[in-house]
C-alpha cells in the first residue's frame, strides 16, 4: 500500500487541500516524475482510484481539492484561473518538486494548459483529456437549465439534466458501461448538490470563465485524448486543438464519451502510465474497441434525461 499524505494550504487567503500517494513500486521497473492530477470542475481529490492504482508503482500521484472544488473553500469574486494556477504551483512548492507530469481532464485540462504556460520549466510531460476547447450554445443552454433547477432546490432534476449533458445518450452510438457511468455521474452530482454550498458558483465559472487555450506548451511533450463520442467538445474539435498547440500526439478512444476516464478507466490509466514513462502507445488497450457482450442491447436512455 502506498503512503498517503493529506495537507492543507492557502492561496490568497483561500484554504484548499491536496493528497499525495507516494510511489508504491520497487525494483528496476520504469519510474517517472510525480503525476499531478487536475480534474473537472465538480471533481475532488478522491475520485481517481484506477489512475492511482496503475500509476502508483511508477510515480508519486498528487490529487487536490482546489479552491471552489471538492471540500475546499469557495473561490473569491473575480476571475479564478490565475488563483487556481497559483494554488497548483503552491502544491509543487510544498512538496519541493522541481518537475512533474501533469494529467488534466475536462475543466482541469484548461487549468493544466494554463499552468504549463505559466511554469513550463516545472512540467516534464502533459496529458489532456476531454478538453473543453469549444463549448456550443446548446450545451450552455442545457447547463443553465440545470442551474435553474439547482436554484429552485430541485437537486434531482439538476443531477439528471447535468449528467445528460456530460454523457452521450444516443443509443445508436456504442458507449461501454453507459448505464453504469450515467448512474455514477448522476449520483455524484446529486451528492454534490446536497452537500456543496458553492456548486452553483463552480458551474457558473465553468461556463463564463473559459480557459485560454491559445498558444502552446513550449517544450513540453503533450498528449491529447478524447472519447470517440464526446458531446461536450467533439473529438474532431479536440483534434484541431491538439494540432493548434503542437501536441506530440492525439488519440481518440473508441466506445467512450466525455466520461472516458470512468467508462474505460483502467485503459485510460494504462495510457497515462505509458505516456509518462515514454513507452510506446501504438498497442495501448485503450485504442481497441470494446465488443458488446453477448445479447447486449443498446444502453437505455434514462427517462427524460436526453431532453434539450
Amino acid at each position: 500500500m502506498p503512503d498517503e499524505v493529506i495537507r492543507s494550504l492557502t492561496v490568497s487567503g483561500v484554504p484548499y487541500t491536496y493528497r499525495l500517494l507516494r510511489r508504491s513500486g520497487h525494483g528496476s521497473g520504469p519510474r517517472t516524475q510525480p503525476v499531478l492530477v487536475i480534474g473537472g470542475a465538480l471533481q475532488g481529490m478522491g475520485g481517481w482510484q484506477q489512475l492511482e492504482n496503475v500509476l502508483g508503482p511508477v510515480a508519486d500521484v498528487v490529487t487536490a481539492d482546489l479552491p471552489g472544488m471538492g471540500g475546499a473553500a469557495p473561490l473569491p469574486p473575480g476571475p479564478s484561473h490565475d488563483l487556481l494556477c497559483r494554488a497548483l504551483e503552491g502544491i509543487l512548492d510544498d512538496l519541493r518538486y522541481e518537475r512533474v507530469n501533469v494529467f488534466g481532464f475536462s475543466y482541469g485540462a484548461g487549468l493544466a494548459h494554463g499552468c504549463v504556460r505559466r511554469f513550463p520549466h516545472r512540467v516534464a510531460r502533459m496529458m489532456l483529456g476531454g478538453v473543453p476547447a469549444h463549448i456550443g450554445d446548446a450545451l450552455v443552454r442545457a447547463v443553465r437549465r440545470a442551474q435553474w433547477s439547482l436554484a429552485r432546490g430541485d437537486a434531482e432534476s439538476f443531477a439528471e439534466q447535468t449528467a445528460a449533458v456530460m454523457l452521450c445518450l444516443d443509443e445508436s452510438r456504442h458507449v461501454t458501461r453507459r448505464a453504469l457511468a450515467y448512474r455514477y455521474v448522476r449520483r455524484s452530482l446529486l451528492h454534490t448538490a446536497r452537500h456543496s454550498p458553492h456548486l452553483g458558483d463552480s458551474l457558473r465559472r465553468a461556463l463564463t470563465e473559459p480557459a485560454d487555450f491559445s498558444g502552446g506548451p513550449t517544450g513540453v511533450p503533450t498528449l491529447v485524448f478524447s472519447g470517440e463520442h464526446d458531446t461536450v467538445t467533439s473529438a474532431e474539435r479536440q483534434r484541431a486543438f491538439a494540432e493548434r498547440i503542437g501536441a506530440r500526439r492525439f488519440l481518440t478512444i473508441p466506445d467512450a464519451d466525455h466520461w472516458v476516464v470512468l467508462e474505460r478507466a483502467r485503459d485510460t490509466a494504462d495510457l497515462a502510465a505509458r505516456f509518462f514513462t515514454d513507452r510506446p502507445l501504438t498497442d495501448a488497450p485503450c485504442l481497441r474497441r470494446v465488443p458488446r457482450e453477448h445479447g447486449e442491447r443498446p444502453d437505455p436512455v434514462p427517462s427524460g434525461a436526453g431532453r434539450r
